[in-house]
C-alpha cells in the first residue's frame, strides 16, 4: 500500500517516521521547501503538490493546521480532488471546526473516494511509539479500511460518529485543556503574590485533585527549563477559537473559553506564539503580576 501525507511540520514528520519504519511506502509534500528537503535527505519522497500526492498515493493522510488550508490542498488548483481520486481513501487528522469537514466530505464523496476525519491526542513521544488516541468521524466502513493505516500510529481509535464529530471532540479536549492552563497560571500568580515559591506551588499542585499527566509532564519547562516542543501556544490559541467559532454557531455560550482565548492572545501578541505550551503560565503569571502592580 502506497501511503500519501501532506504536512511535514513536528506531527506529520513524526508520523512519516513511524510509517516508514513500519515498513510503509510514504510519498509526502509540504509547502515548507526546507521542510521537504530535509526530509528527502533522509529517504522520504517528496513529491511537487497535493496533487501528485493523490495521484501516487492508495491512501492520503493530511495534517496541517488551518482550516483555510485543509480546505485548499483539496480543492485547489494543485489539490487533492484535481488528480483522478476514485478508489481512494483520504484520512484528514488535523484539529478543525466540524463544519470544515462537514463541507469537505461530499466534495471528496462526489469524485468518487472517501474521507475520514481522524485527529488524535498525543504529542510526538506519542507517535513514535505508535500510541496516539485517534478520534474518527465519518461513516464506519471507511473507518475498517483506514484502520491497518491507524493502527500502525495509535493505541486506541475511537469511532465518535459521523462527519464533524471527531473534530467535535478534539475541540472539546484541547478546550479543556486551555482551560486547565489558564487555571493553574492564576493559581501560580494567586500563590506568588503571597509569597510562595514557585517549587512549593509545583509540588502541591502536582498532589492536587485536579493534578493530570500534562502538567506534570510539563514541570521543568513551567520552571524555566527549555522545552521539548509539542504543542505551541498559536496552535491552541487556533483551537480555541474554533471551538469558540462552533459554538457561537451553534448557540453554545463559552464564556470561560473567550476568557482562555483573550489569554492566548496576549501572549500571541507578545512574541510568545512560537513558544511551547508549557511556557504559558510564566508568560502569564508576569502579566498578572505587573498589571496588579
Amino acid at each position: 500500500m502506497k501511503i500519501g501525507l501532506v504536512g511535514l511540520g513536528r506531527m506529520g514528520a513524526a508520523i512519516a517516521q513511524r510509517l516508514r519504519d513500519n515498513g510503509s511506502n510514504v510519498i509526502a509534500w509540504d509547502q515548507n521547501e526546507a521542510a521537504c528537503a530535509a526530509l528527502a535527505k533522509g529517504g522520504l519522497k517528496i513529491v511537487g503538490s497535493p496533487r501528485d500526492v493523490a495521484a501516487e498515493s492508495d491512501v492520503v493522510l493530511s495534517i496541517i493546521t488551518a482550516d483555510d488550508g485543509v480546505r485548499h490542498i483539496f480543492t485547489g488548483s494543485q489539490g487533492f480532488l484535481s488528480a483522478d481520486v476514485s478508489g481512494k481513501l483520504f484520512i484528514e487528522m488535523s484539529t478543525l471546526q466540524p463544519m470544515t469537514g462537514r463541507e469537505l466530505a461530499p466534495k471528496v464523496a462526489d469524485k468518487g473516494a472517501r474521507l475520514i476525519e481522524s485527529p488524535v491526542l498525543g504529542t510526538i513521544p506519542q507517535v513514535r511509539d505508535g500510541k496516539l488516541f485517534a478520534l474518527v468521524g465519518g461513516e464506519p466502513e471507511d473507518l475498517e479500511r483506514a484502520r491497518p493505516v491507524l493502527e500502525m500510529l495509535t493505541r486506541r481509535i475511537m469511532h465518535m460518529g459521523p462527519t464533524g464529530a471527531g473534530y467535535a471532540m478534539k475541540l472539546a479536549v484541547n478546550l479543556g485543556l486551555g482551560a486547565y492552563i489558564q487555571a493553574i497560571s492564576e493559581s501560580l500568580a494567586l500563590g506568588a503574590q503571597q509569597g510562595l515559591t514557585l517549587d512549593q506551588m509545583l509540588e502541591v499542585l502536582q498532589e492536587a485533585p485536579y493534578a493530570s499527566g500534562w502538567m506534570k509532564s510539563k514541570v521543568g519547562v513551567i520552571k524555566g527549563e527549555p522545552p521539548e516542543m509539542t504543542l505551541d501556544i498559536k496552535t491552541l490559541r487556533k483551537d480555541i477559537m474554533s471551538a469558540v467559532a462552533t459554538g457561537a454557531i451553534t448557540g453554545v455560550p463559552m464564556p470561560l473559553s473567550a476568557g482562555t482565548l483573550a489569554s492566548l492572545s496576549a501572549a500571541v501578541a507578545n512574541g510568545k506564539g512560537s513558544g511551547d505550551l508549557g511556557e504559558l503560565p510564566k508568560f502569564l503569571r508576569e502579566q498578572m503580576v505587573q498589571n496588579f502592580k
